[in-house]
C-alpha cells in the first residue's frame, strides 16, 4: 500500500517553479526535481543520450561523451514538433528513474517536473500544482536568467503549453505575478494544504 502522496509540481518557463519548490524544501517536504533525474540520464554512453542523439544528430554529444546542452536546446525549441519528440525519448527514462526514487517515500513528496503533462506523470500524481506568470515577466525572467535574447525566450514560451492548459489540469494554482512576499504568501498557503491532506 502507497504510504505517501505525491504533488506534482509544475508551470511555465520563467513562472517561479523553482522558487516554489525551494521553499518547500526549506518547509520540510522531500522534493526530486526532474531535471536533476534528466542530467543524470544524460552521463556518457547513457541509452537516453544516444536515443536523443539518434533523432537530434550525433554532435549533440561532446567528445567527452556529455551532451552539448545549448545545440540540443536550440534544435530542441525549434518547433513544438521537436519539443514534443525529445520529451517523447525522455519522459519514459525519466518516470523509471522517478519511481526508482519514490521507493520506501512517505508523506507528501514533491516531484518538481517542468513537463509534467507532456510525460503523463500528472496522472500518478495526488495533487497537481502549477506556478503560472503574465508573459512579460517570464520574458524578462527568462532572459536575465538564461543570458539569451528575447527572441530566443519567446521561442523556448512558444514551444510550451499556454497558461490555460496548465490552469485547466490543476489541482491548485500559483500565480507570481507579484514580489517575493507575495509568491511566499502564496506557498505557504499550499504548505497548510499539504499539511491538512496528510
Amino acid at each position: 500500500m502507497k504510504r505517501f502522496k505525491l504533488i506534482g509540481l509544475t508551470g511555465q518557463s520563467g513562472a517561479g517553479k523553482s522558487t516554489v519548490a525551494a521553499s518547500l524544501a526549506e518547509a520540510g517536504f522531500p522534493v526530486i526535481d526532474a531535471d536533476l533525474l534528466v542530467r543524470e540520464l544524460y552521463g556518457g554512453g547513457s541509452p537516453c543520450l544516444k536515443a536523443i542523439a539518434a533523432e537530434f544528430g550525433a554532435d549533440i554529444i561532446k567528445p567527452d561523451g556529455t551532451p552539448n546542452r545549448p545545440l540540443l536546446a536550440e534544435r530542441a525549441f525549434e518547433s513544438a514538433e521537436k519539443t514534443a519528440l525529445l520529451g517523447k525519448l525522455v519522459h519514459p527514462f525519466v518516470t523509471a528513474l522517478l519511481f526508482e526514487r519514490l521507493r520506501g517515500a512517505e508523506g507528501a513528496v514533491i516531484y518538481d517536473a517542468p513537463q509534467l503533462f507532456e510525460s503523463g506523470a500528472d496522472v500518478i500524481c495526488d495533487l497537481v500544482v502549477s506556478v503560472v506568470s503574465d508573459v512579460e515577466l517570464r520574458l524578462e525572467r527568462i532572459t536575465a536568467r538564461d543570458g539569451i535574447q528575447r527572441e530566443a525566450a519567446l521561442s523556448r514560451m512558444n514551444a510550451q503549453y499556454g497558461e490555460e492548459f496548465f490552469r485547466a489540469g490543476s489541482d491548485f494554482i500559483i500565480e507570481n505575478n507579484g514580489d517575493l512576499s507575495e509568491l511566499s504568501k502564496q506557498t505557504d498557503r499550499l504548505i497548510a494544504l499539504l499539511k491538512g491532506v496528510l
